[in-house]
């Protein structure tokens, strides 16, 4: 029977599920499509020639691959700043919605960006983990990402 660490690998402390990020879901998709059409036109060739392209075409291997684009943020991925990370390890947490503050400034602040969160986590909560990365898992086959209903402040108008 795996760990729960290992159970949790694609879920951020803070509730987010990483396949649902268009990093790891859309993006390398996109990437692979682009690399393969580039390829076929004889880009790796004679691309070479074009300031920059050795970078972006290593980049672009990257962004291809999930794991490489982002390997999630228990194994480091995602920003090297992010407050919530550091204090659900410095509490001993796998997830955030275990802390007796819970929702916190931190978790209340993301969600204003995440506008699913706090219900994601609540039902996390509710019926368990082994449910919930199923529900996740199912979701990421829709192809739905969080950027689709992701809200940011600075971007939606005051009124």
């Amino acid at each position: 029977m795996p760990k729960k660490s290992d159970k949790l690998r694609l879920v951020t402390y803070c509730g987010l599920y990483c396949d649902l990020c268009s990093t790891r879901g859309r993006v390398p998709k996109q990437a692979s499509a682009l690399r393969d059409t580039m390829r076929r036109e004889g880009w790796e060739f004679w691309g070479t020639s074009v300031p920059g392209f050795k970078e972006f075409w290593k980049f672009l291997d990257g962004m291809s691959t999930p794991e490489q684009a982002c390997p999630g943020c228990r194994q480091g991925g995602g920003p090297p700043f992010c407050g919530i990370r550091k204090c659900a390890r410095a509490k001993g947490l796998d997830l955030c919605v275990e802390c007796k503050e819970w929702p916190c400034h931190r978790i209340e602040g993301l969600a204003a960006g995440y506008i699913n969160l706090i219900a994601d986590s609540q039902r996390l909560k509710r019926i368990g983990t082994a449910k919930w990365l199923k529900e996740q898992e199912a979701r990421a086959k829709t192809g739905f990402c969080y950027c689709d209903i992701r809200c940011h402040p600075y971007t939606v108008p005051d009124k």
